[in-house]
């Protein structure tokens, strides 16, 4: 597996349900389908994983949970409010979480560890950690304030938009580093 591809398939499958409710509701306006087809993503994503075998996080477990009930509320008041400020916990549970220091680390692929230093995958981590916060104040403000159309056409947008620019930034980033690194210790 490429290390691009490596990097970035937790993130893709972290925000898969998130963002597939949102492309829906952005889409359809639909709330009811897009809450459907969110909650069944979430739902597959944990069964797929045990069927594999694999561990689910903690996390995974949390914002399925929040998915389910958050979903189940929208679904029973007709009201997208609650699927949409959803998203704004999960971001903030998010960041918070990433301000542990060191977390990166177990998305840093094999080739890239040892020759990024440990200030630099620290240091990226708060990043990715205030961008959460951006996205979930920038999603509560849209769910308070918007459409949920709107809301959900402007969040399809930014958060796939959003994190696909700083990983970009941040893996030239560390390959540059990780070739001046391999470079100087030859």
């Amino acid at each position: 597996m490429s290390p691009l591809v490596y990097a970035a398939r937790p993130i893709l499958i972290d925000m898969a349900a998130t963002l597939v409710f949102y492309v829906f509701l952005a889409a359809s306006g639909d709330v009811a389908l897009a809450t459907f087809v969110g909650i069944a993503l979430g739902v597959a994503q944990v069964v797929l994983m045990k069927l594999r075998g694999r561990k689910i996080a903690a996390m995974q477990w949390t914002a399925l949970a929040l998915v389910v009930i958050m979903g189940g509320a929208t679904l029973i008041t007709h009201d997208a409010r609650f699927v949409l400020f959803k998203a704004t916990v999960v971001y903030g549970a998010i960041g918070a979480a990433m301000l542990e220091r060191g977390w990166m680390g177990r998305y840093m692929p094999p080739i890239a560890q040892g020759r990024i230093p440990e200030s630099y995958v620290n240091g990226a981590g708060y990043v990715w950690a205030g961008l959460m916060f951006i996205s979930g104040l920038l999603n509560l403000g849209m769910t308070l304030l918007a459409d949920p159309k709107l809301t959900a056409s402007v969040m399809s947008l930014w958060a796939p938009g959003s994190k696909l620019v700083l990983f970009a930034a941040q893996y030239l980033l560390f390959r540059s580093v990780a070739r001046r690194n391999a470079a100087v210790s030859v």
